[in-house]
Parts: C-alpha cells; sequence; structure tokens
C-alpha cells in the first residue's frame, strides 16, 4: 500500500464529509422540507473521494447531478451548498440550481451540465487551453454508464485522442442508466474496453474500494500531466439509494441491493484502517460527530435564510453574460 495513514485518514474523512451531507439531505428531503427532486451518490464515495484524491490547484473537474461530494471536496461553501438545495436566495445558486447545478468556478469545479453527454466534449476545451498554456493541469469529466452510450462521449474520446489532450474521462457505472440495466443498452462488458478504439488506456476496476480507485487515477493523472494523453477510467459502483430519493426500485433483482451494501466503501475503509493499526471504532465516530456538528450549521443557515423575491426572477438575464468589444456584461 503506497499511502500513508495521515493521506487514508484524509480521504476516508472525505468520504464522512461526503456521506454526512447526503445523508442528511435525504432526511430533509423525505420529511417534505426540500423542494424538487434530488439525486444521491451514497455508496458512490470512494469514487468522489478517489477522483479529487490527485487534483491539485488549476485542474478542473465537470460532474453530474449525483456527484455532490466533487463539489464538497473541491471547496464549495457548505452553508450555501446546503441552502440550495433549500432553494434559499443565499444559496450556492441563489436557490436557482438546487440539487442538480451547483458549481465551484474559482476552485474548478464545474458543476453539471443539463445534458450529460456534451459535457464529454466541452470538457476538451478546458484541456485544449491547457496544452496550449504549457500547464501541467488536467481536466476531468465524471459521467455514468447512460451518458457513456451517447454520440458525444465518443466525439470527445476521439478528439481528446488525437490532439493528446490532458483529459480523464471517469465513468461512475452504478449499473442502472435510471431504471435501464446495462445489459440493455450496450454489448460490452467493461465499457473502459472502448478507450482501445481510440488508441488510449482504459481501466475498468473497483469503484467502491478505495485504493484501488486512487491507485488508477494516479496513474491516469501522472500520464495526463506529462503530456501523454487521456485516459478512460470505468469504476464500477452502486448507488444505494436509486436514481433519485424515493423511488420504489422494483426493477432491481432480488439480492442484488443486499449484495452491493456488503461492498460498502466507507466499511470497507474502516476496515483497512483498523487492521492496519491506523484507526479505531471511537476515531470514526469522533469524525461522523464533527461533520453533524457541521451540518447542524449549515441546516440553521439555510433554514434562516430568505426566500427569493420575485423580483430575483423578473430580470431574465440576471447572472447570464455575454461578451462583446467591451468585455464581459
Amino acid at each position: 500500500m503506497n499511502y500513508s495513514k495521515e493521506e487514508l485518514i484524509r480521504v476516508y474523512r472525505d468520504m464522512i464529509y461526503v456521506r454526512s451531507f447526503e445523508e442528511r439531505v435525504r432526511e430533509l428531503f423525505a420529511k417534505g422540507v426540500l423542494p424538487g427532486i434530488l439525486h444521491l451518490g451514497v455508496g458512490q464515495e470512494a469514487c468522489m473521494a478517489g477522483t479529487c484524491f490527485h487534483l491539485k490547484e488549476g485542474d478542473v473537474i465537470g460532474s453530474t447531478h449525483r456527484e455532490h461530494g466533487v463539489l464538497l471536496l473541491r471547496g464549495i461553501d457548505l452553508n450555501k451548498y446546503m441552502a440550495e438545495f433549500y432553494g434559499k436566495s443565499t444559496g450556492a445558486s441563489k436557490g436557482r440550481g438546487g440539487d442538480m447545478h451547483g458549481a465551484v468556478p474559482k476552485n474548478g469545479a464545474l458543476g453539471c451540465n443539463a445534458i450529460l453527454g456534451p459535457a464529454q466534449t466541452i470538457i476538451n476545451g478546458y484541456a485544449f487551453a491547457m496544452k496550449f498554456r504549457k500547464t501541467d493541469n488536467v481536466a476531468v469529466t465524471v459521467f455514468g454508464d447512460g451518458a457513456a452510450n451517447r454520440g458525444e462521449f465518443h466525439e470527445g474520446m476521439n478528439m481528446a485522442s488525437i490532439w493528446k489532450l490532458p483529459t480523464i474521462y471517469v465513468i461512475f457505472n452504478n449499473g442502472y442508466a435510471y431504471n435501464t440495466p446495462q445489459h440493455m443498452a450496450t454489448n460490452v462488458e467493461d465499457f473502459a474496453s472502448r478507450a482501445a478504439g481510440y488508441g488510449i488506456p482504459g481501466y475498468a476496476v473497483d469503484g467502491n474500494d478505495i485504493i484501488t480507485v486512487m491507485d488508477t487515477f494516479g496513474e491516469a493523472i501522472k500520464r495526463a500531466r506529462e503530456g501523454g494523453g487521456p485516459s478512460l477510467i470505468e469504476l464500477k459502483t452502486y448507488s444505494q439509494h436509486g436514481h433519485y430519493a424515493g423511488e420504489s426500485r422494483i426493477y432491481l433483482p432480488e439480492g442484488l441491493h443486499e449484495k452491493w451494501m456488503e461492498k460498502d466503501p466507507v466499511d470497507r475503509l474502516e476496515t483497512l484502517l483498523i487492521e492496519n493499526g491506523f484507526a479505531a471504532r471511537e476515531d470514526f465516530d469522533a469524525i461522523a460527530e464533527e461533520y453533524q456538528v457541521l451540518l447542524n450549521a449549515a441546516q440553521k443557515y439555510a433554514e434562516e435564510s430568505p426566500e427569493p423575491t420575485l423580483e430575483d426572477f423578473e430580470e431574465a438575464l440576471n447572472d447570464v453574460f455575454y461578451y462583446d468589444e467591451g468585455g464581459a456584461r
């Protein structure tokens, strides 16, 4: 194992931060407190924490509607993010984005594109700029198995491979595109096998094993930083609460949920930390309590924040920017 105690504790804290937030908003949504709809990434914390582990300042990462953890780990303000879920005017997107459209542009967290496929071509623009400026930064795009069957996915990988762009394509494959199982949507077992058609490396790995995720992403990001071009990483994982919070999930085969719960990424890392003498059960409890305190404060901030006013939405061009010869307007 190539990681120190401090690094593993750090990534454990990242995973608990993500799960604590998601479980809190799930509880609030179930009580009818939060408006709209809610997509959760519970069970995919190793994918999010492992992908973000090697990122540095200047790197960018685009995610989908389920990767709230990516935004949290890239530094979105917790209070403002919670307020966004409440639809409040103090929210990260002034209450207009809800759970799907948060972003932290200054920290390179691009958020979710409204249509999930085009993100795989848009990300190449960032990667091209990095290469043109001769930096060693990378551009990461995270998407699901459903988006991996869109044309933009192939177009993006083809362009990145031709130009040797520092783009890393990461599929969080939870086996279902909404309620459509993978075997009904594609004839390949591993999406990563498609990388061979573009002459780039492809990795299909256990997305619930944080060490494997960190190792795989570390290899791909090293290659990209050194000018070796793009990679495709498929992280096989599971969404413990389905496509959206509260769905019936009658489409799941019997026993599948229980099988995946035995591979819970948080439980697996806790076992690893205990077996290596890096942490004890009371350490985990203390970390969990620490994040509950932060979430209590964030929830209080959101609940006490004002609702958007009618005037906030009267001007259709509020917060919409365009460029002309005079610059941004």
